[in-house]
C-alpha cells in the first residue's frame, strides 16, 4: 500500500512558476513508477508526466513538453512536478503510482492522491 498526499497548489499568474509536491508513505517508494494527472472542471481525467524509479526515464504530455519537468527524491519519498504556467493548466493535480514501466494511462496506476488545486489567471 501507498498512501500519497499532493501539496504546492495554489493561484499565479500566467507565466509564472508553481512548485507541485507529493509526498509518499512506505517503504518501497523507490520501486514505484510515479506520475501526475490532472482534471479540469467538465473534463476527464489526463495524464500530464511520469518518471521511473531512478528518475532516469520521464514521460511528458504534449501539451507540457519544455514547460513542466518531474523529478523524484527516493530519500524523501517526495515526487516533484515543477511548472511554468498557462491559464489552460488550471486544473485538480493528482499524482498516482504504480509498478512496472513508465505508463500514461489513468487505469494504469493502482494508487492515487487526493489532489491539488492549480488555478492559473490570465
Amino acid at each position: 500500500q501507498v498512501q500519497l498526499v499532493e501539496s504546492g497548489g495554489g493561484l499565479v499568474q500566467a507565466g509564472g512558476s508553481l512548485r507541485l509536491s507529493c509526498a509518499a508513505s512506505g517503504r518501497t517508494f523507490s520501486s514505484y513508477v510515479m506520475g501526475w494527472f490532472r482534471q479540469a472542471p467538465g473534463k476527464e481525467r489526463e495524464f500530464v508526466a511520469a518518471i521511473n524509479w531512478s528518475g532516469g526515464s520521464t514521460r511528458y504530455a504534449d501539451s507540457v513538453k519544455g514547460r513542466f519537468t518531474i523529478s523524484r527524491d527516493n530519500a524523501e519519498n517526495t515526487v516533484y512536478l515543477q511548472m511554468s504556467v498557462k491559464p489552460e493548466d488550471t486544473a485538480v493535480y493528482h499524482c498516482a503510482a504504480r509498478s512496472g514501466s513508465v505508463g500514461s494511462g489513468v487505469r494504469e496506476y493502482d494508487y492515487w492522491g487526493q489532489g491539488t488545486q492549480v488555478t492559473v489567471s490570465s
